[in-house]
C-alpha cells in the first residue's frame, strides 16, 4: 500500500506551488485538489505557455495523470466548465467528488454584498463566493456536486432557499433568479460534467491499496488556514497538509512526504498582518521583478521580506519533510536582502506567532545579494551568496530545502 504525498503552500498564498506539482506529476498516477474554490490560482508556465488554473488540478497538462478534485473543494461549475474548456480528452482523467459542495451564483453575490456592507473593516475576500458556500457547508444548508445528477430536484431544493432567506436577499440588493433561469443552469451544469462525478474518496482508497503514487495538491497558504492564520483575514478552509487529508477523505497514516512551498520573500494579496511588508523601493522592485500580480484576482500583491519566524511555523504545523524554494531569481540583482529571524512583541523579542499578529515588529538581519540565478538549473553553479542565504534560511525554518525554483519555466528547478 502506498502513502498519498502533499504539497502545502506555508506562506499567505501564491507560493508557487502551481509548477512544483507541474514539474512532480510525471512521478504520479493522481493528482488531487482538497479545499478552497477558484479563488485560488496556479499558475504553470511551459514552454513559454502560461496557463492559469484555479480549480483543476495542475496534473491535467500531463497526459497521463488523474485529476481529482476533492470532498473538500467548492465547485462552481461555471468556473470550473470554462477551465475544462482549454483541455481535450478529459474523460477518464478529470473526476470531481460527489460530495464536494457547489459555489453557485448567489454565493458570490453574497460575498461582495457583504463585503462592501464591511467598508474599512473589510476582508479583502476575492468576492468568488467561498466563504458563503462554506457557511451554507458547515451551517448544513449547502448543496453538493452529486445533487446536478438529478438538476430539477435540485432546482426546487434552491428555489426553497431563496424563498426561506427572501428577506436575507432583499436587504443585500440580490435578485433571486426565476425557476426556470435556474433549471436551464443547472440542467447544463448536468449535461456536461455529470461523466466526471463520482466518489472520489473509494477511488483515492483503491489507487493507493494498489501502490499507486498520488499526491495531494493543496490551495492558498498554511498563514491563511481558518484556524491558525491570520483570522479574521483568513481563507474559510483549512489549508495546512492535515485539511488536505480530510478534503479528500485520507487518514493520518495514509500521508507520505510532506513539501512546503516557501517564496525566496514573502507576498500576501488583501488584507491582515504581514509584519515584514516593505511598502519601500525594495518592496515595490520585488512586485514588479516578480510580477506579483494575483491569479485569481488580478490584484497587486504587498510584497516584503523572508520570515523566517513564520515558516518556522508553519513549518511544524504541516510536519514539513522539504522546502520547496521559488522565485530565488527574483532577489537577482538586490545589493543586500533581509531576513525576519525574530519579532519585537510587547518590549520582548519573541520566535513565535502570537495571536495578534498585527502587533509585532520584524527584527531582520541582512545578508549580501547576488548577480544573477536565474535559469540556473545545478546547484554548484549558484553565486556563493545565494547558497549562504539558503544555507541561512534551511537553519531559521528547521527543514532543508530539497527544491530550488530559478525561472517560471517548468525545467529551471534544481533538485537536491
Amino acid at each position: 500500500m502506498s502513502k498519498a504525498d502533499i504539497i502545502v503552500g506555508i506562506q499567505w498564498g501564491d507560493e508557487g506551488k502551481g509548477k512544483v506539482v507541474d514539474k512532480l506529476c510525471e512521478n504520479y498516477d493522481f493528482v488531487c485538489r482538497s479545499a478552497g474554490g477558484h479563488n485560488a490560482g496556479h499558475t504553470i508556465w511551459v514552454n513559454g505557455v502560461r496557463y492559469a488554473l484555479h480549480l483543476m488540478p495542475s496534473g491535467v497538462l500531463h497526459p497521463r495523470c488523474i485529476n481529482i478534485i476533492g470532498n473538500g473543494v467548492v465547485v462552481s461549475p461555471e468556473v470550473l466548465i470554462a477551465e475544462m474548456a482549454q483541455f481535450e480528452n478529459l474523460k477518464g482523467r478529470l473526476y470531481i467528488s460527489d460530495r464536494a459542495h457547489l459555489n453557485l451564483k448567489h454565493h458570490s453575490l453574497i460575498d461582495i454584498a457583504k463585503e462592501k456592507l464591511k467598508g474599512k473593516n473589510a476582508i479583502g475576500t476575492t468576492g468568488k463566493g467561498i466563504g458563503p458556500s462554506y457557511a451554507d457547508k458547515i451551517n448544513r444548508t449547502g448543496h453538493r456536486v452529486g445533487e446536478l445528477l438529478e438538476p430539477q430536484r435540485l432546482c426546487e431544493a434552491l428555489m426553497k432557499d431563496f424563498e426561506a432567506n427572501k428577506t436575507f436577499f432583499e436587504m443585500l440588493e440580490i435578485e433571486i433568479p426565476s425557476a426556470e433561469e435556474l433549471l436551464a443552469d443547472l440542467k447544463r451544469f448536468n449535461e456536461i460534467l455529470t461523466p466526471y462525478i463520482t466518489d472520489t474518496t473509494r477511488m483515492l482508497w483503491k489507487a493507493l491499496d494498489e501502490d499507486k503514487r498520488v499526491l495531494l495538491e493543496g490551495a492558498q497558504g498554511s498563514m491563511l488556514d481558518i484556524d491558525h492564520g491570520t483570522y479574521p483575514y483568513v481563507t474559510s478552509s483549512s489549508t495546512i497538509s492535515a485539511g488536505a487529508l480530510t478534503g479528500l477523505g485520507l487518514n493520518p497514516k495514509e500521508a507520505g512526504n510532506i513539501i512546503g512551498i516557501v517564496k525566496a520573500y514573502a507576498t500576501r494579496v488583501g488584507n491582515g498582518a504581514f509584519p515584514t511588508e516593505d511598502k519601500g523601493e525594495d518592496g515595490e522592485k520585488i512586485a514588479q521583478i516578480g510580477k506579483e500580480i494575483g491569479v485569481s484576482t488580478g490584484r497587486k500583491r504587498r510584497c516584503g521580506w523572508f520570515d523566517a519566524v513564520a515558516v518556522r511555523y508553519t513549518a511544524r504545523l504541516n510536519g514539513l519533510d522539504a522546502l520547496s524554494l521559488m522565485k530565488l531569481d527574483v532577489l537577482d540583482g538586490f545589493e543586500k536582502i533581509k531576513i525576519c529571524r525574530a519579532y519585537e512583541y510587547k518590549g520582548m523579542e519573541i520566535d513565535y506567532i502570537p495571536s495578534d499578529l498585527e502587533n509585532v515588529q520584524p527584527i531582520y538581519e541582512e545578508m549580501d545579494g547576488w548577480d544573477k540565478v536565474f535559469g540556473i538549473k545545478d546547484y554548484d553553479l549558484l553565486p556563493e551568496n545565494a547558497k549562504k542565504y539558503i544555507a541561512r534560511l534551511e537553519e531559521l525554518a528547521g527543514v532543508k530545502v530539497k527544491y530550488i525554483s530559478t525561472s517560471p519555466e517548468r525545467d529551471d528547478t534544481i533538485i537536491l
